[in-house]
């Protein structure tokens, strides 16, 4: 059995992950409550603000440079992206969708590899995050600790945009029901952009965030995909609360369960989701009509 050190160790471990999940999947649940469209490519993103990370951070040293820089690419990206490509695929059938995004999340992911090789590359810790802080009962990386300030700060400055603003209050009102958004003569298609390169900054800040902890390799988006969104399946398809209170929850569930058996990690969070749908098919805070 695991120490109470070792189990208060794991539970912060699995809140901080769960606030990098929850930043990670309030991009791609709002890319789906307000445009409808599953983001199969919202994986690559976060891969991208990842080796966005080790090029500025191996360069520079900034990891201010490296979060701006990486919005800024996610930003030019969405925009080119969902001009090019996406905006053709708002009206068509979701199987239509899904290979569209899943085609280009091949092609970013082949594009990083042909660019830096399939190696993974490590990302510098900051020195401001390097050293370990002593909670008494256990000892814990200081930048993980700092990365609960990081992503809870951005999802604090998202909440206030989705619920302070009048593009906020635009995106919830696309959100319950785009059709009358429309007829009140707001530009649609914008509001639609904005939301699509908004999500995918998210993404790739996330990413940023995320680099100094693991390799950075071109596949690595692809688990925080399939968490991202088992994390938006619990929390709600649309809503943001629920993405945040998924994320915790998926966070501890990966962490927690490891402490005893990692093999059984994701079967529990699997297991967590069809037991929640099975109770409530809309998730814990989404709404009726996104079931």
């Amino acid at each position: 059995m695991p120490s109470l050190g070792q189990f208060l160790s794991q539970a912060f471990n699995g809140f901080a992950f769960g606030t990098l999940l929850a930043l990670i999947s309030s991009g791609l649940t709002i890319i789906f409550g307000t445009l409808g469209l599953v983001n199969f490519a919202h994986g690559a993103m976060f891969m991208v603000g990842a080796f966005t990370a080790f090029v500025v951070l191996s360069q520079w040293h900034s990891f201010i440079a490296a979060l701006f820089l990486g919005a800024a690419v996610l930003l030019v990206l969405a925009v080119g992206l969902e001009r090019g490509v996406i905006r053709f695929y708002y009206n068509r059938p979701p199987e239509d969708q899904l290979l569209v995004t899943f085609g280009l999340s091949v092609m970013l992911v082949e594009a990083v590899r042909a660019l830096f090789g399939s190696l993974s590359q490590r990302v510098p810790i900051p020195q401001w995050g390097e050293g370990i802080v002593n909670f008494g009962l256990f000892y814990y990386p200081l930048y993980r600790v700092e990365i609960i300030g990081i992503a809870g700060a951005l999802l604090l400055g998202l909440y206030s945009v989705l619920y302070h603003t009048s593009l906020g209050l635009v995106v919830r009102a696309g959100i319950e029901d785009p059709t009358m958004v429309g007829l009140l003569g707001i530009p649609v298609r914008r509001m639609f952009l904005i939301v699509f390169a908004v999500g995918a900054m998210a993404a790739g800040v996330a990413g940023v965030i995320y680099a100094p902890l693991a390799a950075v390799i071109p596949d690595m988006g692809t688990p925080f995909l399939v968490e991202a969104f088992v994390v938006v399946v619990i929390g709600g398809l649309g809503s943001f609360g629920g993405a945040v209170v998924g994320g915790l929850i998926v966070g501890e569930l990966l962490s927690l369960t490891s402490l005893f058996d990692p093999a059984y990690s994701q079967a529990a969070i699997y297991a967590v989701m069809t037991l929640i749908l099975v109770v409530r098919p809309r998730g814990l805070f989404g709404a009726e009509g996104r079931a």
